[in-house]
């Protein structure tokens, strides 16, 4: 008997995290595809694709906010790679006198809120002529997410050690060649971690695309807020629909990417 309660208590309480988790999209999905829905009224007035015409109409200027989202992303994504393979390298498997130090330096944007530092970034980039363009706010995206990209290629390159590339460097193969064949098929799950965690952050940036951007730089996140803060709540909540559909086809794609490269 308290058996079979306690599996129904189990039961209920799964089912009641699935409901809580599912009711934010369901409420959404309506919102985007009704025009008025005024307090206390547990239903909307009127429904219509009013919302979704807009946000796919050509004067929207949506296209080219999803565009610029994901070349800054992808970029990001190219340079974090670049720069975290040799970083996360040298963290893992090898000692020197700054190393702690230097991991200490990258957690800092990690633990630090931007909004602390945002001011003072703007303040430098202004100097070098870097607000106001895609350079400034891809460089502002990398100092976001380039710690997440090296910390999960540091897990990566501990896990390898140098067993395989000694073992490789013994039959002759070149350094190129142990990369290639040995170090990068290990690493390759914490590029893929790596590349998934920099293209959510880089796609969720609002605050320091819009400092540094100077709302030059139209990206999803600034054309979402004003919406959601006010400005329409039924586009606001189809832009979130999009949104989050465009960040879960990404993830899709990276993860159909190392599946498909294990099998």
């Amino acid at each position: 008997m308290k058996k079979k309660i306690f599996n129904i208590l189990v039961l209920f309480i799964i089912l009641s995290i699935i409901l809580i988790a599912i009711m934010p999209i369901v409420l959404l999905f309506i919102v985007s595809f009704s025009s008025f829905w005024r307090w206390p009224d547990l239903w909307p007035v009127e429904f219509n694709i009013r919302p979704w015409k807009y946000v796919f109409s050509g004067y929207s200027g949506t296209i080219i906010a999803i565009k610029n989202s994901f070349v800054i992303a992808i970029i990001v994504n190219i340079i974090n790679i670049i720069i975290g393979i040799p970083a996360a390298d040298a963290l893992a498997r090898y000692e020197f006198k700054v190393k702690k130090l230097m991991k200490f330096i990258l957690i800092v944007p990690i633990i630090i809120p931007p909004l602390t530092i945002l001011m003072g970034i703007h303040k430098t980039f202004i100097g070098f002529g870097l607000t106001e363009n895609t350079v400034g706010v891809i460089l502002v995206h990398i100092m976001s997410t380039l710690p997440y990209m090296i910390m999960a290629l540091e897990i990566s390159y501990k896990n390898l050690g140098f067993k395989w590339e000694d073992a490789a460097k013994v039959i002759g193969a070149s350094p190129f060649k142990r990369f290639l064949n040995v170090t990068l098929p290990f690493i390759l799950p914490g590029i893929i971690a790596g590349s998934s965690l920099t293209l959510l952050i880089s796609l969720n940036q609002y605050i320091t695309t819009l400092f540094i951007g100077g709302g030059e730089i139209l990206t999803l996140p600034i054309f979402m807020f004003p919406f959601i803060s006010g400005g329409d709540k039924s586009i606001g909540a189809a832009y979130s629909i999009l949104f989050a559909l465009l960040s879960f086809i990404s993830l899709w794609i990276l993860d159909s990417f190392i599946k498909r490269h294990y099998r």
